[in-house]
């Protein structure tokens, strides 16, 4: 149950980190097309930055939302361990049975 977690956070992690290559990347675009002054250009590029930062601040966001959800399942699947730690080991060494026997087939 935990990896489960740990898996959905890595993955959202990763779609963050993802998520910002790309602001950063259309900031450097916006920078380095700077010196541009045809006005159709310099309204893209306004409108851009506006939604650049509207998505930086977003991104803030769902990081702090990712952050406390991940601690929230960590925190849940560790009472439910320690309330039921027999049903936890079963499970534990069922997928382990499941995984070996899965393994051992290749």
């Amino acid at each position: 149950m935990n990896d489960t977690v740990h898996d959905m956070a890595a993955s959202k992690t990763k779609l963050v980190q993802d998520l910002q290559r790309v602001i950063t990347d259309a900031e450097e675009l916006l920078h380095a097309t700077a010196s541009e002054t045809e006005p159709k250009l310099v309204e893209m590029r306004e409108r851009i930055r506006g939604n650049l930062l509207a998505a930086r601040h977003k991104l803030g966001d769902i990081e702090d939302v990712i952050k406390v959800k991940t601690k929230e399942a960590a925190q849940a699947t560790d009472d439910y361990v320690h309330e039921h730690p027999w049903k936890a080991i079963s499970v534990a060494a069922g997928a382990g049975l499941i995984i070996g026997l899965l393994v051992g087939r290749r």
